[in-house]
């Protein structure tokens, strides 16, 4: 199943994202880019970056003035470090479409309007808070025991 978690800022309540920090998206995404680096930046000025992490999951993520799109994140803890690292850093907040909810940490959802304020989670902005917020926690292994062979 294909999802895509998005990143907004918001400042003092407005009900309209903010323009985003682009110094702060390169200097965050741009040693993990893996794509083509003379095709990051389009011709109408927005960002695009396939990022992978140290391992091995990866998302293609699209940024324009005040949006990013975080497209296909493969499961993992390292890749959704790089969201968490990226949001934090904005201070942002994430947008979860398939629960239509906000994530973020306790700066970023201060400044939600009221009523996402009132709707939005407060997470740790950590790899594994986001990864779990966005898809569920970890699955615990089962030890085969031998009441499970039965």
């Amino acid at each position: 199943m294909s999802y895509s978690p998005s990143i907004y800022k918001f400042v003092e309540g407005s009900d309209a994202p903010v323009p985003l920090d682009m110094e702060v998206v390169r200097s965050v995404l741009t040693p993990y880019d893996v794509g083509d680096r003379d095709r990051t930046t389009t011709e109408d000025g927005s960002l695009q970056y396939w990022v992978r992490a140290a391992d091995g999951s990866e998302a293609e993520i699209f940024i324009d003035r005040a949006s990013v799109l975080v497209e296909r994140p493969h499961s993992g803890p390292g890749v959704f470090a790089i969201v968490a690292e990226l949001a934090a850093r904005l201070g942002a907040v994430i947008f979860d479409p398939s629960q239509g909810t906000f994530f973020g940490g306790p700066e970023a959802h201060a400044h939600l309007p009221a009523d996402m304020r009132q709707e939005a989670v407060l997470i740790d902005m950590t790899g594994e808070a986001v990864a779990a917020a966005l898809i569920g926690p970890p699955l615990l292994k089962r030890r085969a025991t031998p009441a499970c062979l039965a």
